[in-house]
């Protein structure tokens, strides 16, 4: 399934997003966490892959046997990060090869060390540039790009980061899957600039439920996103109780998405960590729409 089709008018699109575990054990249990995900029909399954393309082939094993075992449609994630435009297409020339049927097609975090992003010789400076080749050469895969609902980080303001976006969406990012955020107003703001600058692809939220505070801060200082009193407070109150904690988080991830849902998201798209019980108690507690996809 082209990863378009997940949303529009009949549908919501419910997907979820993985990475590639670092020992055998690690992935023995995403794939049980994984066949716990899946009823709930999700739309496609993402997986990234780590810094500079540290784990290519396993994002494809792991991805590839999503696909196989759970009859789910698949999508990876692909930065330009440390390769070239040749070593871009023959990674995507494996991906089809193995059944991939979708990309999340992003510039990448600048390498470990560099303050800012660099593109090498013969590769690509910009995620639009990237569709660009996608589209062209590999016309049959549905292509995702991020959006962000506080501003990208490195964006001198939200005019700038908007038509950053935009630049994607016209080189043929047929979704915009959003970075994760606490503040339903910052998605719903993002949303409607979006539509006022004329991007007619799904702008489709991304949210991790958080059940470890400490966990969520580092995250969060990493990507920028804000972590509201309303959300941290429960999770300070709940102290060293793991269990409050993963409680706390949650009901407040559960409140998030039936608002999203309720103000008219075309989908959710769920960073699950490579587990299942957070994701499915919240999916537990919502009222999705009877076109949920599967």
């Amino acid at each position: 399934m082209r990863i378009s089709e997940a949303y529009g008018a009949g549908k919501f699109g419910v997907s979820f997003e993985l990475f590639p575990p670092k020992t055998p054990e690690g992935e023995r249990a995403l794939y049980g966490h994984v066949e716990r995900l899946m009823a709930y029909r999700p739309s496609y399954i993402t997986c990234t892959y780590g810094a500079g393309g540290s784990t290519q082939d396993k994002t494809l094993e792991i991805i590839a046997r999503v696909r196989k075992e759970f009859g789910v449609s698949v999508a990876t994630h692909l930065t330009c990060v440390g390769r070239t435009a040749d070593q871009l297409r023959d990674y995507l020339a494996r991906a089809e090869s193995m059944g991939v049927e979708n990309v999340v097609a992003l510039r990448g975090d600048p390498p470990k060390g560099d303050d800012t992003f660099r593109a090498i010789e013969g590769g690509y400076r910009y995620a639009n540039e990237l569709v660009t080749m996608i589209r062209q050469d590999f016309p049959g895969l549905g292509v995702a790009v991020a959006g962000y609902p506080e501003v990208h980080q490195e964006a001198t303001d939200p005019k700038v980061d908007l038509e950053n976006l935009k630049r994607k969406v016209d080189s043929g990012g047929e979704v915009v899957i959003t970075q994760l955020f606490y503040d339903n107003a910052d998605y719903l703001r993002f949303r409607d600039l979006c539509q006022a600058a004329g991007l007619t692809a799904p702008i489709v939220p991304g949210l991790l439920p958080v059940t470890n505070l400490a966990q969520i801060k580092r995250i969060t200082s990493l990507c920028g996103a804000r972590l509201p009193e309303e959300m941290t407070a429960p999770l300070e109150a709940a102290g060293d109780d793991a269990d409050a904690q993963f409680a706390a988080g949650v009901e407040y991830a559960a409140r998030q998405a039936q608002e999203l849902i309720d103000a008219g998201a075309p989908g959710v798209h769920f960073y699950v960590l490579n587990k299942s019980q957070a994701t499915s108690r919240v999916l537990d507690s919502v009222s999705l729409p009877a076109t949920t996809m599967g």
